[in-house]
């Protein structure tokens, strides 16, 4: 008997046409034809649907999303406990610093960015709000990572090898425990361009007194500027003090 969880082509289908009109700001139908490889009729059908219902705007003969998922998206984050709290630390982090900072949590055994702030001096990422990346290769998930004991990481991440998205990614297990026994002795995480050739980032993770792991906050800059002794002596610091100001908030709201 297949026990696999049944999936709808038709909702899927509709989700990829989001996902791709996010992605390109705007299309047409042929575009998003093409992309799918599906009829311009059948295109025209979900695209029809989607703005009677208010998800996506057509206009000039190009579709974009509507506004309507900004509704959504405030929804969603006011699911999130201490949305503000993070918000605020995560702004002050990003003054403070010049760089990048951003808070993630753990969804589905995924990284997802809940919230992003720019310093003065910061370099665009490719990572926005909502958006999903993997755990092994980025400084938030390896800080995530590191607050789980070695059963519930296999769990997480499944089976080795991980995909490589640089030459200095960690794709097995013993290399991936060895820098999380590295991460819980020092307090924080290092993405040494191993996402991101030539991106460097800084984390630290945020946890609960009763164990919860809430997530982990960043700071995120070219390699030119975030060497390991500007990491040890400027943003070491600056993200484990940002990380204890949210727990402790987070403890006595």
């Amino acid at each position: 008997m297949d026990n696999e969880p049944r999936t709808i082509d038709a909702v899927r289908f509709t989700c990829g046409i989001i996902d791709y009109l996010n992605e390109e700001g705007e299309a047409g139908i042929t575009e998003i034809a093409e992309e799918f490889d599906r009829s311009k009729s059948s295109v025209h059908a979900y695209l029809t649907t989607l703005t009677e219902e208010s998800f996506v705007v057509k206009e000039s003969g190009r579709y974009r999303l509507g506004l309507h998922h900004l509704e959504l998206a405030e929804g969603v984050k006011n699911q999130v406990d201490n949305y503000d709290v993070i918000e605020s630390e995560i702004d002050d982090l990003a003054e403070e610093t010049g760089e990048v900072a951003q808070f993630g949590t753990l969804e589905e055994n995924d990284l997802v960015y809940l919230y992003k702030a720019y310093g003065d001096s910061a370099v665009e990422t490719l990572s926005s709000i909502g958006s999903r990346e993997a755990l092994h290769c980025t400084a938030l998930g390896k800080a995530i990572l590191s607050q789980m004991d070695e059963s519930e990481v296999r769990d997480t991440l499944g089976q080795a090898p991980f995909p490589s998205k640089t030459s200095h990614t960690i794709t097995e297990y013993d290399a991936l425990f060895e820098e999380l026994e590295r991460i819980r002795e020092r307090g924080y995480a290092i993405d040494d361009e191993e996402n991101i050739m030539g991106l460097v980032c800084v984390a630290a993770p945020v946890v609960l007194d009763d164990g919860t792991i809430l997530g982990a906050l960043s700071v995120s800059g070219p390699s030119s500027r975030l060497t390991q002794e500007q990491i040890e002596e400027n943003f070491e610091n600056k993200v484990k003090s940002a990380a204890n100001v949210i727990q402790i908030n987070v403890t006595f709201s």
